[in-house]
């Protein structure tokens, strides 16, 4: 009795992680296609495959919900980025990982920088409200801090740049053509494909390399 009660809270656990993953998972999909205003919790919940109430159990309520899915995003991004395994890299095979992984996150994640727009739009009064929320970007800038830092051990790197201005050049260089690829194809005829962004991810980190190479 002993062993199989201690067996059925596991599964429980498991379980309510399992449900509390799928609805994330759904609400990301339903806020990101229609927005805040335009998404409803019964196609959440119907995504999810679970219950309304049940979801209501979990997250109280849409904003809740809401707040709950645009951390997620961001766990999720951030999980990646510790997968790239920085510290084991040369300072520029770094940046370069990390550049690409941007990409490709943007690119096969599309709800992320919809996400981001739509919280943008909200003038951040969402993720304002998420407590851990520099906790959960905390973990990328200490490693790319450990990154320049051996850049610039190692005579590699010249520009003595701040972690947080390393970042916000390689998400803005990825993040472009991947928000505006309907108005690029129309416009200029650039197709966002895997091959197309792959090669511009690696001309980004050519100019993110070079910018640090520079004294400055």
């Amino acid at each position: 009795m002993a062993k199989g009660a201690a067996v059925k809270p596991r599964r429980g656990i498991r379980d309510a992680e399992a449900s509390r993953a799928a609805i994330l998972q759904a609400a990301l999909d339903e806020f990101s296609s229609v927005g805040y205003d335009g998404a409803r919790v019964d196609r959440i919940a119907e995504q999810a495959g679970l219950s309304k109430p049940l979801l209501y159990d979990y997250f109280g309520d849409k904003d809740e919900l809401y707040k709950a899915a645009l951390r997620e995003a961001y766990v999720q991004i951030r999980a990646g980025e510790e997968e790239l395994a920085l510290d084991a890299l040369t300072p520029e095979e770094a940046i370069a990982a990390l550049v690409m992984f941007t990409m490709t996150h943007f690119r096969t994640k599309p709800w992320f920088i919809t996400m981001l727009n739509t919280e943008n739009l909200r003038q951040g009064s969402s993720v304002g409200a998420i407590g851990d929320r520099r906790e959960i970007q905390s973990k990328l800038l200490v490693k790319l801090s450990d990154v320049l830092k051996r850049g610039a051990e190692e005579g590699v790197f010249q520009r003595r740049a701040e972690p947080v201005e390393v970042y916000l050049l390689i998400a803005s260089l990825c993040y472009f053509p991947v928000s505006n690829r309907y108005t690029l194809a129309e416009v200029f005829g650039f197709e966002a494909t895997e091959e197309a962004l792959n090669a511009h991810a690696r001309r980004a980190t050519e100019a993110v390399v070079g910018w640090l190479k520079q004294k400055g």
